[in-house]
């Protein structure tokens, strides 16, 4: 009798390269990638002498906005909605010293800053504040800035912001720096 012997069946792996390489090129061009979300900020130059870089800064010229772990914002003490910071922010910015504006929000703001070029803007938040919040309350800050200059570059150059020379745009920051101080706050 004769024995047979049973040779295990073997499937053709030549096409299974290409059909991965075809599937992984299907889902990377398929593939949405979400942008990251984040803050456009330029960082500050490094100061060679520490003590040339360090100089008061008067009470009345320094707005604090707080943000706790409970996700409340704070000005001054008081508490706030997130759509009260931006009128607050040029309020305090852009009086000079007055106690009277256009946009004051009465008793939310006792204090005002003596030029918009001593203003300065210090924002703390708690380290359990949501990232969302914070995000929130710095592009309230940026919009508040972005009108202060518009109105400014309406009034000196009779244009709109898009319109400014690059030499144009220089004085604008002059006339209006964005000083932001930001501290996180750890919790024991």
């Amino acid at each position: 009798m004769k024995s047979f012997r049973k040779h295990s069946a073997t499937v053709n792996a030549g096409s299974m390269a290409d059909i991965a390489f075809l599937l992984l090129i299907f889902f990377l061009v398929t593939t949405t990638i979400s942008a990251d979300k984040g803050i456009l900020r330029q960082l500050p130059s490094d100061c060679p002498n520490i003590e040339d870089c360090i100089k008061d800064i008067s009470e009345n010229n320094l707005l604090r906005i707080e943000l706790n772990h409970k996700q409340e914002i704070f000005i001054e003490g008081k508490v706030v909605k997130l759509e009260e910071i931006k009128d607050i922010v040029q309020a305090f910015v852009d009086n000079n010293g007055k106690l009277e504006c256009d946009y004051c929000t009465g008793e939310k703001l006792s204090k005002l800053s003596d030029h918009p070029r001593e203003a300065v803007i210090s924002l703390s938040q708690d380290a359990l504040t949501k990232y969302q919040l914070f995000i929130s309350v710095q592009d309230e800050i940026t919009k508040a800035y972005y009108d202060l200059r518009a109105r400014y570059i309406e009034k000196k150059f009779n244009k709109i912001p898009s319109q400014i020379t690059d030499e144009e745009f220089k004085i604008v920051k002059k006339a209006y720096p964005f000083i932001v101080s930001e501290v996180m706050v750890k919790r024991d």
